[in-house]
């Protein structure tokens, strides 16, 4: 079974994954769950958060990494999709890939035979927002009548933030400039306003260029100055109120230091759990690739981990 989008995770499986995270923080649980397995590791971008984690995730369930860097491994450049997918399944257990295309991975995904795991397209970082529920998890005790405002470019991150949250039954909203917010046909809670960021318990920003969008950074660094998440901006939320990044960021651009390194800063914590998230979608969508190929199987899978308490699991709360 692939996993390119939280959309194919239903309520009760994002809250699974949640509470196995939790739980794989530990270095000796699952430890063999993929012994004597192989997963390749496609990246077409740089990575720093995503690369360490994915080869210590599956270092410490028991499988071997193989990494292959942007020359080897571009998506239809030096060959072609198909072809790169029908080999790598003929070698290994499992794929994770990093790429600039989403239509890209699909297709990786439509002719492997092995499991896909998204660790980043340009629609959609599913691996990065389990891992930000989480952080927001281990802070209240329930979603329900909290409220996340993303502040800034529409992109990959907050996509799967708002398709998350829809899941989780936490309020979602999001603030950015004319022309670059959701897509039609994206039905997203969107205003232009910063000050609209009133009432939020949690901000979360992003770059405002992307990978490759340096080309229009002199006239994003233009429009988006007056969303930069700041000491005044949090003020204008009426609370106390969490910040959020994925990381990388750019100090001085879309978030100053004073926010980044202030206690209500969980960007940190978001990186950490980058790894026993990880590891908990590993060890769902891979431990077992033949169980996983069936939507039932998948259940199954995700929900035979004895130790959950499903009670909280199923209410929500960890």
């Amino acid at each position: 079974m692939d996993f390119l989008s939280i959309t194919q995770l239903e309520r009760q499986d994002l809250f699974v994954l949640l509470a196995l995270s939790r739980d794989l923080r530990s270095k000796t649980l699952f430890a063999d769950a993929l012994e004597g397995k192989s997963i390749a590791m496609i990246f077409e971008k740089p990575s720093l958060r995503t690369r360490v984690t994915f080869e210590v995730a599956i270092r410490q369930l028991g499988g071997w990494p193989v990494l292959l860097g942007p020359t080897e491994s571009k998506l239809g450049g030096r060959e072609a999709i198909q072809d790169v997918a029908r080999n790598l399944s003929f070698w290994v257990d499992g794929i994770v890939a990093r790429v600039f295309s989403h239509r890209h991975l699909e297709d990786l995904a439509l002719f492997a035979s092995v499991p896909v795991i998204n660790a980043l397209s340009d629609t959609e970082h599913p691996c990065q927002i389990v891992a930000d529920l989480l952080t927001l998890a281990e802070r209240w005790s329930s979603f329900a009548g909290r409220e996340l405002v993303y502040v800034g470019d529409w992109n990959n991150v907050s996509r799967s933030l708002w398709q998350a949250c829809s899941l989780a039954g936490l309020r979602f909203r999001v603030i950015c400039p004319e022309k670059y917010g959701p897509r039609p046909g994206e039905d997203v809670e969107w205003s232009t306003s910063p000050d609209d960021v009133i009432g939020a318990d949690a901000v979360y920003t992003d770059v405002w260029a992307s990978m490759g969008q340096e080309s229009e950074l002199a006239e994003r660094l233009e429009i988006f100055q007056p969303y930069q998440v700041n000491e005044q901006l949090l003020a204008k939320t009426g609370k106390d109120t969490f910040f959020m990044h994925c990381l990388p960021a750019h100090r001085g651009q879309e978030v100053t230091d004073p926010v980044m390194e202030s206690d209500l800063s969980l960007v940190f914590q978001q990186a950490a759990n980058r790894l026993p998230v990880e590891k908990a979608i590993l060890v769902s969508f891979m431990e077992n690739s033949n169980e996983t190929e069936s939507e039932e199987g998948r259940s199954r899978l995700l929900r035979r981990f004895g130790h959950l308490n499903h009670h909280s699991v199923a209410q929500g709360k960890l």
